[in-house]
């Protein structure tokens, strides 16, 4: 995990892009239950400071991972919209 530029956000996608990028695969088991309660540790982004903090790590990963995020999700479904992240049948 990169603690230093994704101290807080980030860090689970990055660790996830770095595994792909070793040539790993991340694998879906439908029958495996995990439970990840967003928000609940460390608060929400509800301070000038964890704003200015969470604005910082989203341009790293933006600027880490740019020619990643200029691809196409070769996973994501196609009969999904991409205008808004709601996932919306086209």
């Amino acid at each position: 995990m990169d603690e230093e530029n994704f101290k807080v956000a980030f860090n689970d996608v990055d660790f996830c892009l770095k595994i792909l990028e070793k040539g790993y695969r991340i694998v879906y088991n439908p029958y495996v239950e995990l439970i990840h309660d967003e928000s609940k540790t460390r608060g929400y982004e509800d301070t000038p400071e964890k704003q200015a903090r969470f604005e910082q790590e989203k341009k790293n990963f933006q600027a880490k991972w740019r020619t990643v995020l200029e691809k196409s999700d070769p996973y994501y479904n196609l009969n999904f919209s991409r205008q808004n992240g709601n996932f919306q049948i086209k």
